[in-house]
């Protein structure tokens, strides 16, 4: 008998990514961020080309426009946290999603009635980007009481797939409803997708806890504080943020060397660049695939290192890439990178979720959110540096392995000597 139940549970193991599949509120989350992640990667093409083709912006005024779309993350990221953990996720996202359905939708109608300007559009970028930060921030936060803990990584690898496939086939969809319908009409699809996550959002059944009371000595400073040392003091978060905040450090620099690389020093055609970068994309389609299935097989805490320090070694041959048939070593080493990453932030966000008091949730993924972007246009003033200081080439081999480097983090840390995520939160205040 203990042999038979012994087979049951790995049965149930082995098969428990499979459970989401019959979890409607699941499926319902899931299909309505495809569709707006699907949205939100054509407005990346069509904002900009707006300003561009319609106001005839500057590459200045592009540029800030480009700024003004990721600024509210480095200033509200922080205090977002702290008011999403007093309200049900849920509720947030929603409200968040019909903002954005207005903000977004006022701009082709402003294009129809012949009054549209670049203020405007400064003005959407940043209302826009200050509503993602707060869903997302909800988004990850609703996730664990959604799913069961065992479907947990599953979950977080078909959203991180959902993600990677919006970003290798938005700006395709983008060009062409741009082409089809003009930069108003691929506006307007975005707009639409936010109808469509409202939709699905509202079928979910399930209803989240109720958050608790907030104590009458307790300040916006004080939740914002709380949230930051609880990170600090969790001797495995710490490390974690230390790895995602220097891994996008170098990915910040890996950014801004790519295209210089491929078109100056590979001589790459224009035209070919995107399909190479599509390695990367494809790459974390099939971590988010294999994610729950890797952790299952190789441990969902030991998964986390060994995802970068061994996943992602080889990954160093995109910057070993030549003119010619060489030039292929760059999708391989590229795709080596999108899949490595997906890995890595599938069961790092996993195991993030799985020991934060649900109190605390919404502050955690915030503070921890805005330590880990803010190294990314770091990273970017410093590969455009050494590229200069070193010469492309170079700063790329410097670039590849400081993000791999970057692993060494979570290996020296408790997680070498753990198989699997503990599964119950601790309570508040504790630093596991």
């Amino acid at each position: 008998m203990p042999e038979v139940a012994k087979d049951v549970r790995d049965a149930e193991r082995e098969h428990a990514g499979s459970g989401l599949w019959r979890q409607r509120d699941f499926l319902l989350l899931w299909s309505g961020q495809t569709v707006s992640e699907m949205g939100s990667a054509v407005t990346q093409i069509a904002l900009p080309l707006f300003a561009v083709v319609v106001l005839r912006a500057s590459t200045f005024q592009v540029g800030l426009l480009t700024a003004a779309t990721s600024a509210a993350f480095a200033v509200i990221a922080l205090p977002a946290g702290a008011l999403v953990d007093r309200r049900p996720k849920r509720s947030v996202m929603i409200v968040c999603d019909v903002l954005r359905l207005v903000i977004i939708g006022s701009i082709p109608v402003a294009a129809a009635l012949g009054t549209l300007t670049m203020t405007q559009l400064y003005v959407v970028a940043v209302a826009a980007g200050v509503c993602t930060v707060f869903f997302d921030v909800s988004y990850q936060s609703y996730v664990p009481s959604l799913v069961r803990a065992e479907d947990l990584m599953d979950a977080n690898g078909k959203l991180g797939a959902t993600g990677a496939f919006a970003q290798l086939g938005g700006p395709g969809l983008g060009g062409g409803l741009v082409a089809a319908f003009g930069a108003a009409g691929a506006m307007t699809a975005d707009a639409i997708s936010y109808a469509v996550s409202v939709v699905s959002i509202l079928g979910i059944r399930r209803r989240e806890e109720p958050p608790p009371p907030q104590r009458a000595d307790e300040t916006l400073r004080s939740q914002i504080t709380e949230g930051l040392r609880f990170v600090a003091q969790h001797r495995i978060l710490r490390k974690i943020v230390a790895c995602t905040g220097t891994a996008n450090l170098f990915s910040g620099m890996t950014s801004a060397l790519v295209m210089v690389f491929l078109v100056r020093v590979l001589h790459v055609r224009p035209a070919l660049t995107g399909l190479i970068m599509a390695g990367s994309a494809i790459g974390a389609i099939a971590g988010g695939v294999f994610a729950g299935r890797l952790a299952r097989k190789i441990g969902s805490a030991r998964v986390i290192w060994v995802s970068m320090l061994v996943f992602s070694a080889p990954q160093v041959i995109a910057a070993a890439a030549w003119r010619g048939w060489g030039v292929l070593l760059f999708p391989l080493g590229w795709g080596i990178t999108g899949f490595s990453a997906l890995v890595y932030n599938v069961a790092q966000v996993s195991y993030r979720q799985s020991v934060t008091p649900p109190e605390l949730m919404g502050r955690m993924n915030a503070a921890v959110r805005w330590i880990v972007w803010g190294t990314l246009p770091i990273g970017g003033v410093l590969g455009g540096v050494l590229g200069t200081l070193i010469g492309v080439r170079p700063a790329l081999w410097l670039a590849f392995i400081g993000s791999w480097a970057a692993g060494w983090f979570v290996f020296f840390s408790p997680l070498r000597h753990m198989r699997d995520v503990p599964r119950p939160a601790p309570t508040p205040g504790a630093t596991g």
